[in-house]
Order: structure tokens, then sequence, then C-alpha cells
């Protein structure tokens, strides 16, 4: 076992203090033009959801704002005035968020008699071979947010104690993640822990402060040393690691560490997902070994053909890639969330993303410059979070993205680190207080 010890906040400290920050030469042309853009030799067609009204691109290394100096809380995903436009619209009937509520609510997550599995050491090899503790762990923390959202909504106590009684079952117990996904399997939990505990410690539920403060140590001793730093990975990977480490650094209050992922994360998206404004090439994270453009195509899976929301995992699989656009949309709503708008940096990549990424899931033959002529489709429930944002709220058309989503509504899990965003974000229009 690895021996943890309390080097996080030195960590984050001085990844803050060194910055990651892309060079100027990765910085590309200015604006991003309205089509995509086909390798020389090639021609790709103009895709829908690619007009010319975009939301700007911050580019490289441009911070726009400074962390927030307090936190808002319930925080973490879902703010207090979008869990009461929730609970007001499932109390009336009204669709989608009924049929959502009652579809988690007929889930094994939402069951009174839940039993949560803790573990001491969670083991998680490549695709969870082994998986001792990781379906586990994962589902149990699905689990303890289901019971706080079905709390909020209901303001039925057995819910609230039942989502206590899971986080409680954790916190003393946990000690480490091991083997090959360990960074993975705690970006996943720890990005879905902070959501419900922020629901039951700020809506009056009754978690004792003893219990709480071990969560929190929980958090910032096993969960946050693992993801803070990020990965040279898969993007998918480093995503969904500053995600957890933005929703843990929201509940545990620290500005530093929410500061080291969100720099991490302005630095990451641009390198997933790909905009004609980056030129030829698609950009690279700096220190990621990935530097010349062989290096960098290899790593974007061979894909030569360059257009607007092509993702780094789009000829890998959708599955993975729409882990990468969730863990950006997640991000990018919590930061709303906190007062830190950082959909002008990240929405015009994301909106891209969706809308390239739906047109195929929803049908749409394959062209031969794409992945060779072949994808392997499974998005997942993953566009109700940056739709809502960026069509409801900032008044974008994405009608390729609005077709999927309202097709597979309600979005149920993927028993990962998403769940029932139907019920939560569907034409939800708060955000702040």
């Amino acid at each position: 076992m690895r021996i943890r010890s309390r080097k996080a906040s030195v960590l984050v400290t001085l990844a803050v203090a060194v910055g990651l920050v892309l060079p100027a030469a990765a910085a590309g042309a200015a604006a991003a033009t309205p089509g995509p853009r086909a390798a020389v030799g090639q021609q790709a067609p103009a895709l829908p959801d690619v007009v010319p009204d975009v939301v700007p691109d911050a580019g490289s290394g441009a911070v726009a704002a400074d962390v927030p100096t307090t936190f808002t809380h319930p925080g973490v995903h879902v703010s207090a005035p979008q869990l009461a436009f929730v609970r007001q619209q499932v109390q009336a009937g009204a669709q989608p968020w009924r049929s959502a509520y009652d579809a988690m609510m007929g889930s094994r997550y939402a069951s009174l008699s839940y039993t949560p599995h803790p573990r001491a050491v969670v083991e998680c090899g490549s695709y969870s071979n082994p998986n001792y503790g990781c379906t586990d762990e994962r589902e149990d923390a699905i689990a303890a947010y289901t019971h706080a959202l079905a709390w909020s909504i209901t303001r039925d106590t057995r819910y609230a104690n039942k989502a206590i009684s899971i986080m409680n079952a954790w916190s003393p117990v946990i000690r480490d993640h091991t083997n090959s996904n360990a960074p993975l399997q705690t970006a996943w939990a720890g990005s879905v822990w902070p959501r419900a505990a922020e629901i039951i410690r700020y809506t009056g539920a009754g978690w004792a402060a003893a219990d709480v403060d071990r969560f929190e140590t929980m958090l910032r001793d096993v969960y946050l040393p693992e993801v803070i730093n990020g990965s040279n990975s898969n993007g998918n990977w480093e995503l969904s690691m500053m995600e957890a480490a933005v929703g843990i650094a929201v509940f545990l209050d620290d500005r530093n560490a929410y500061a080291s992922a969100r720099q991490r994360f302005l630095v990451r998206v641009p390198a997933f997902i790909y905009l004609t404004s980056d030129g030829s090439v698609p950009r690279t994270v700096p220190g990621s070994g990935r530097d010349t453009p062989e290096e960098i195509f290899s790593y974007w899976h061979g894909q030569r053909t360059l257009v607007n929301g092509l993702a780094q995992e789009t000829c890998r699989d959708f599955t993975h890639t729409g882990y990468g656009i969730s863990a950006i949309s997640h991000v990018a709503e919590t930061a709303a969330i906190q007062g830190d708008d950082l959909y002008p940096q990240v929405g015009e990549r994301l909106r891209h993303a969706l809308g390239f990424h739906a047109t195929y899931q929803r049908g749409t033959a394959v062209p031969s410059w794409l992945c060779g002529g072949s994808l392997h489709l499974g998005l997942g429930p993953v566009t109700e979070v940056g739709f809502n944002a960026l069509h409801n709220r900032q008044g974008f058309a994405m009608s390729n993205t609005q077709a999927l989503t309202e097709s597979t509504r309600p979005a149920g899990t993927n028993n990962l680190f998403v769940a029932w965003e139907t019920l939560t974000h569907a034409d939800n229009p708060n955000v702040l207080p």
C-alpha cells in the first residue's frame, strides 16, 4: 500500500505557483472560423451545430478571473436554486422532471435498504480488472448522491439518513486506491462524493459535525492527493480528475486546490477538443512528452482530418470521449455556481464537441475521412448539463444536441460518475443564489 500524508496542500501550492500555461507558439490563430477544416488533400463536409456566432474562446494561458474568495454551498454540480427548481417541478408533476424523478426513485440506488460496502484499499486495474471494491465504491457514491437528491426533493429524513450512513460507512475505512486505474477510480468516486456531501451538509439534514470532519479528512488525505496533479493518460482521465479536485476543493473551502485544478483544467480542455483556430495540429499539454506532430496525431488515435468538435478520443470510442465531455461540463457548471464563469473559455469547444458527436450518435453516416469510416458509438447520458448551459441559458442553437438529448430522456446513470442529469439540469434556468 502507498503511504498517504498531508502533502496535498504543498503540492497544490507548488502547482499554483509554477502555473500551467500553454506556450505562445501553441496559441493558434486568432479566431475560430465557422466551418470545419480538413487536412491537406482531404475534404470534410460542414457539420450541423457549427455556426459563426460562437462563444469566445480564451485561447492559451489566459485565466479570466481570480479564484473565488469564498465558496457557495451547496455548490458542487447543483446549486440551491437549481435544487429548488427541481423540487418545484417534481411536486407539480411537470415533465421531464417527474419522469426523471420516478426513474431515479425506481433505481436500486434509491432503495432505503441499500447497503454500502466500504473497503480500506480499493484496487482497480485496467477496465476494473482486478476489481476489488471498484464497483462498490463508485456505486456507493452514486447511491449517497441519489439519496441526497431524494431528500432535497421529498424532505423525507429517511433519505437524508441513508445518504449520511453511506458516507459515514466509507469515511473511517478507506485509506488508499491502488493498481493502474487508481487515479481514474479515485476521480470517478471523488467526483460524486462531494455532490452528495454538499447537499446533505448544507440543507439541514442533520449530519453530525464530527462525521463531517471525518468525511473532510477522507477527501483531503485519500482522494485529493491522487487526483490533484493530473495525468498524462487519455484526456478523459485528467478531466475527470480535475472534476473531482474542483468538487473536493469546494467542499473543503480550499482555494489553493481549486486554483490548481482550475488551471490544469483550462490547459487540458483545448488539448482534448479541437477547434479550427488551433491550426493544423491539435494542441498538446506542456510536459506531456507529446511535442511533435507525429506524437500528437498518434495520441489522437491517428486522426489527421481535423474539424471543430473532434476530440482526442473520438477515434478510440464515443464512450470514453463522453466521459471527457461530461467532466468538462461538470467543472464548468460547478465553477459557474461559484461565480467563476469558465464557459467563455471552454464553452465553444464544449458546444462543438456535443454537436459533432451527437450528429453521429444519432445515426449520420460516418465519412471515410473520420476514424477510417468506422466509429464505436455509445456516448452515454452526458449531454444535459452542457446543453442546458449553452442552449437554454446562453441561447445557442444546438439542433443535433437537442434532438439527442430530448430523445434519450430521462437520462439515467452510467454507473461511474454521471447520474440523473435530466432531473437536475433539464431546462433549469438557475445557477447562482
